[in-house]
């Protein structure tokens, strides 16, 4: 009884390794995450201004012009319309927000020590996988957001300042072992927006902590 419980639990254990092993993906996978199927344009998130739109032409005015006038009347001197503020008022492009939601992007569980940017062993082996992946001939020419997030345990304020040093963290990481270009990487740090799963505040929820990757394009 004792061999087949040893056996039992030797085999949750090599179970539990392997779920641990797959919260890491491999660089091909990171690849294919963020390989892009089609053309995409120089960001996700950018200002355009929308052409003015010309004011409608006044319907009264032209049905005035079309009535014919009664024989043997006097033609009456034209009469002006009246003045519209918004007639006189110039013309303005408006900015809005475009965003592409179709950029590829992928989540990345990276293990930071607790209330740092300290970067784990377990990170660093995570972050071989996407250097291996941005350096390789499939990604080699884009450009790429790294997004730090955090659950909504402590405070929003510090969660946003400790995501935005985690993403640096990662950005330098990648700079320095595999000499990822810093023109190619951009960092941002969101702390508690944007939750991958939603929960209420003080919510420890590990899938929350993370670091995303997205392709911004070449």
């Amino acid at each position: 009884m004792r061999v087949l419980f040893l056996a039992a639990a030797a085999a949750l254990l090599c179970s539990g390794a392997v779920a641990q092993a797959q919260q890491s993906p491999s660089a091909d996978q990171i690849i294919k995450s963020l390989k892009p199927s089609g053309p995409l344009g120089s960001g996700t998130r950018g200002i355009r201004p929308v052409a003015p739109t010309a004011p409608p032409a006044s319907g009264p005015t032209q049905a005035a012009s079309s009535v014919p006038m009664p024989a043997g009347a006097a033609a009456a001197a034209p009469v002006a319309p009246p003045a519209s503020p918004t007639a006189a008022a110039p013309a303005v492009a408006t900015p809005v927000v475009a965003t592409t939601g179709g950029a590829p992007s992928v989540n990345l569980n990276v293990e930071f020590q607790t209330g740092s940017a300290t970067l784990t062993p377990q990170a660093m082996r995570t972050l071989d996988q996407l250097g291996q992946a941005l350096t390789s001939k499939d990604l080699a020419s884009y450009r790429f957001r790294i997004a730090g997030h955090t659950d909504t345990v402590g405070n929003p304020a510090t969660n946003k300042t400790l995501s935005e040093q985690r993403a640096a963290t990662v950005a330098s990481y990648l700079e320095s072992k595999f000499n990822v270009a810093a023109a190619r990487l951009e960092t941002v740090g969101m702390g508690e927006d944007g939750l991958l799963v939603p929960t209420p505040p003080q919510t420890p929820e590990a899938r929350n902590r993370r670091v995303q990757v997205i392709n911004l394009g070449s």
